[in-house]
């Protein structure tokens, strides 16, 4: 199955320009620039997670188009031998248009995993999709073991989802966060997010379930090690090399998120505003083009 997407794709002059700063984070616009990126990744001593960009999507044939790609990403996986697999957004797959379609969807590329012996992840989106993505990862784990979702701990929500999710032996990747949300909503300060960060982590070690830790923050970091609970570190492509080698020279499980294809502005964007630091890593690579 050939890619849909991401192999016809032709920037124009401008965005090209704007993505020689972007292409720290993102692989670049192909299943094939993806590929490389995850091998150089093991090569590294991580495995990889593969993310075709995009989101929000209300077109069903971008939809179905998305389902083929990732499909067709699997197969491509195990024909390099990649260690790694995918991991996908709910609204790329049809959440914001029709809940049983994004569900049906999941299964497939579910099913697919399972056939590959690939894991899949789920990504969680903004807090209007929370309560949708976490009944759909619950449906999915009823068939499908190898399957995980992110949790966000800068939400109000998250260690009651967090519970929820634990008893049903549920596998959960903890970020921070990276949507603009209301107070209503989410943790306003870096110190709030950060504490229930580590409650959230406790919650995990404390659990038999596997757990992914996936924070740039080096605190953080180490207090999952003393925690316990021997967690995969998930760092993103471009951000904290120096520490993902670390964690690999100590014998550690590392992965790094790898995103690529033609919707990597919005990204991007979560990128900067998620860390003033990220700022400075983009002015940097600039100057060094």
């Amino acid at each position: 199955m050939q890619a849909v997407h991401s192999e016809r794709y032709d920037p124009g002059l401008t965005e090209r320009l704007l993505f020689r700063v972007a292409k720290k984070w993102v692989a670049g616009y192909s299943q094939e620039d993806a590929a490389k990126a995850a091998i150089d990744a093991n090569n590294r001593g991580m495995s990889a997670i593969l993310n075709f960009l995009g989101e929000d999507t209300l077109d069903a044939k971008q939809v179905d188009a998305a389902v083929r790609e990732y499909l067709s990403l699997m197969d491509l996986l195990k024909e390099r031998g990649v260690r790694g697999c995918v991991s996908v957004k709910p609204t790329q797959l049809g959440l914001a248009i029709d809940y049983d379609a994004c569900l049906q969807n999941f299964r497939a590329l579910a099913a697919k995993a399972k056939s590959l012996n690939q894991f899949l992840w789920l990504d969680m989106e903004s807090a209007r999709f929370t309560e949708q993505t976490i009944t759909i990862y619950l449906e999915l784990l009823k068939e499908y073991s190898e399957v995980g979702v992110a949790i966000q701990a800068y939400l109000k929500r998250s260690a009651s989802d967090l519970l929820h999710i634990i008893e049903h032996g549920g596998k959960v990747r903890l970020v921070k966060g990276a949507y603009h949300e209301g107070e209503e909503h989410a943790f306003s300060s870096k110190d709030q997010v950060d504490r229930n960060y580590l409650h959230l982590l406790e919650m995990l070690a404390k659990s038999d379930s596997f757990f992914a830790v996936a924070t740039h923050d080096s605190d953080l970091v180490e207090k999952a090690l003393e925690l316990g609970g021997n967690p995969e570190f998930q760092m993103l492509m471009g951000i904290r090399d120096e520490l993902k080698a670390g964690l690999v020279a100590r014998k550690l499980r590392v992965a790094e998120y790898i995103p690529y294809g033609s919707q990597w502005l919005p990204y991007s964007v979560r990128r900067i505003r998620e860390r003033k630091r990220n700022l400075l890593l983009l002015a940097r690579s600039l100057v060094q083009q």
